[in-house]
């Protein structure tokens, strides 16, 4: 955080960047446009969600105590988030930014680390400015932007979940397949619970075939899934203002849908399925984006047979896809109850 937070109005649980009646809450040090301002009666932190208290008689005494509560999100508040979700997506054409925001929170996952949450992964602290500011999530405050008021509006749902939730429905909404999800995510609570810096994949390594090992084999996933989980650049275009990658604009992007520019990996980059490998294996169409970590899916012998495959086979490649995302969602995630939510969002 930008300052210190105090606790008030204790029986809500609040944070705040101050106790006025509206408190400017420094998420971000950005233009004004992107700051946020948040009335102490709405804005909290899902982590320290108020349990429903009771009355109870004791030791000759009335006396009131917590309940526990039963999951670290609400599933009809899921159910719910979801559903806006799906309007967002609607509205703002985020598909790709979305499916980034989830990727991002879960990526930092290391399954070295066994103490929670040191171990990175699906825990909602991409929320905070000191992880926001990482040079690989430039851009990702324009995400938090858009999901904050569905935070907002159901505050028993997790930033962990939302995320994930978020990330998911936009890949389904988008034409991909069924996402096996799971949620009951707990968030971490501070900023110095945030990963340090270093620990997502970058577009333009020396080494990009070893570099991908490095990161995703941190993990846990192995080269099918690496190879699978790249397929998802069938979504979202590169802007050089945010990754030093890709033109100003396209044919494909000059127009939208949503704001105007960038370069695409695909010609319709609103839409799931395997244009991203049969692309990239063309190579006929300059307009279209190809990163060194996309370039050697067909290089590397290991990559190449699974590129090869989602290039000729859809189905596979989305069977494949949806339970590599599953597994990245639920990277160094604590949940609650211990087995998580298995089937909120149905429909």
């Amino acid at each position: 955080m930008a300052s210190s937070l105090s606790s008030a109005a204790v029986s809500s649980r609040i944070f705040a960047a101050s106790s006025s009646a509206t408190a400017r809450l420094c998420l971000l040090r950005s233009p004004p446009s992107l700051s946020f301002s948040y009335s102490l009666k709405s804005f909290h932190f899902s982590a320290l969600q108020r349990r429903p208290s009771v009355i109870v008689w004791s030791s000759g005494r009335f006396s009131t105590v917590s309940t526990p509560r039963c999951a670290a999100s609400d599933p009809n508040q899921l159910r719910s988030a979801r559903d806006d979700i799906k309007e967002l997506l609607k509205s703002k054409f985020c598909h790709p930014i979305l499916v980034r925001l989830g990727w991002h929170d879960a990526g930092t996952y290391n399954k070295n680390i066994e103490a929670w949450p040191q171990r990175g992964g699906a825990n909602g602290s991409l929320r905070f400015e000191v992880e926001l500011k990482h040079a690989a999530n430039a851009g990702l405050v324009n995400a938090l932007n858009l999901i904050q008021p569905i935070k907002d509006k159901y505050s028993g749902v997790t930033y962990a979940d939302l995320f994930q939730l978020a990330s998911a429905t936009a890949i389904e909404e988008a034409g991909g397949p069924k996402i096996p999800m799971k949620y009951g995510r707990v968030d971490v609570s501070a900023p110095n619970e945030c990963p340090e810096e270093g620990r997502l994949p970058a577009a333009g390594p020396p080494s990009p075939a070893d570099h991908l090992r490095e990161v995703f084999y941190r993990m846990g996933l192995n080269d099918k899934e690496i190879v699978a989980l790249s397929g998802a650049h069938t979504l979202g275009r590169s802007r050089p203002e945010r990754s030093g990658w890709g033109k100003p604009e396209t044919k494909y992007t000059k127009d939208g849908p949503g704001a105007p520019g960038g370069q695409s990996w695909t010609v319709q980059w609103l839409k799931f399925d395997n244009s991203y490998f049969k692309d990239i294996k063309a190579k006929r169409d300059e307009d279209l984006l190809v990163l060194p970590t996309d370039a050697v899916l067909f290089e590397d012998p290991s990559f190449k047979v699974y590129a090869e495959k989602y290039a000729e086979d859809e189905e596979a490649f989305f069977k494949d896809y949806a339970e590599a995302h599953a597994k990245l969602s639920n990277l160094g995630a604590k949940f609650d109850p211990p087995e998580g939510i298995v089937t909120p969002c149905k429909g």
